[in-house]
């Protein structure tokens, strides 16, 4: 018997008018069960968040699931989202993928282009993760692989996150 249950995909926000949270939710909803989790916006320097958790690694079986044009519409509203609110501390973007560990891509660039040029360049790490997730090179138990866009040198770069069992 084949499920046609979809995987849950959870999807927390601030900041997003409903107009915005439409058309990202119209992307997802036909691949995934959509959680929505609407957030108060904290004290903070940033008027909007957007956190992805895709229920599902990131790798290139990922990536023909999902599909190409996807991806790049997804990819077209992250920045749209960014122009939107301008340049400064205006927008944190958090895409995360399952796995083990699993792949989080944090987002908090003040600068336009910059931040549009993080956003594409998410998919070369797909040609690097074999070698950043080498057992022999990883830290054993580290339960997140956490990348960062370093402004400096225009490209991620990776940080070991949490290890099994530590709280964060």
């Amino acid at each position: 018997m084949v499920s046609s249950q979809k995987p849950a995909l959870y999807l927390k926000f601030y900041g997003v008018s409903p107009w915005e949270l439409e058309v990202l939710y119209s992307l997802l909803h036909n691949l995934f069960q959509v959680t929505e989790d609407k957030q108060e916006q904290p004290e903070d320097d940033f008027t909007t968040m957007v956190d992805i958790v895709f229920p599902l690694a990131f790798n290139d079986a990922f990536f023909k699931w999902f599909g190409r044009p996807r991806w790049d519409k997804a990819k077209a509203i992250f920045k749209e989202l960014k122009r939107r609110r301008g340049s400064g501390k205006a927008f944190r973007l958090s895409i995360s993928f399952s796995g083990s560990p699993s792949v989080r891509f944090m987002l908090d660039i003040p600068e336009r282009s910059l931040f549009d040029s993080a956003i594409d360049k998410i998919d070369f790490v797909l040609e690097l993760l074999p070698y950043h997730l080498d057992p022999q090179k990883i830290p054993s138990g580290t339960a997140e692989v956490v990348y960062y866009f370093d402004e400096r040198k225009e490209r991620w770069n990776v940080n070991y996150g949490a290890q099994e069992g530590e709280s964060q």
